[in-house]
């Protein structure tokens, strides 16, 4: 099992989850995060971290496309390990639907 980040972050960009991640398995994308699921240990100390509630164990249903979502981009962009201020704007986005089509840049992130 793995954890996933899904649409809800995309625009919120929260950064509470890397700080407490022991393995330092999140991938930052100009405005998002991803997991890299072979790297995820399964200990699920992110989920309860993030406010946007974007980070889901992939055992909930239709998570395997978000499972592939997060190991195409965690291998693209670069890691993160360090809390960040989240965009001034992000509670705005959160929980907007939409936000995959709407938002989502494959642009990679600054990383650490």
């Amino acid at each position: 099992m793995t954890y996933v980040v899904t649409d809800n972050c995309i625009r919120c960009k929260y950064t509470d989850c890397v700080e407490v991640c022991p393995v330092d398995c999140f991938y930052e994308g100009e405005n998002m995060l991803v997991i890299h699921p072979d790297e995820c240990i399964d200990c699920g100390v992110c989920e309860p971290e993030c406010p946007a509630e974007a980070i889901k164990p992939d055992t909930e249903p239709e998570m395997e496309t978000w499972v592939e979502f997060n190991r195409k981009f965690s291998e693209a962009w670069p890691n993160i390990t360090t809390r960040r201020d989240p965009p001034e704007d992000a509670e705005k986005f959160d929980g907007e639907a939409g936000k995959l089509e709407k938002y989502f840049s494959e642009a990679p992130g600054e990383g650490d």
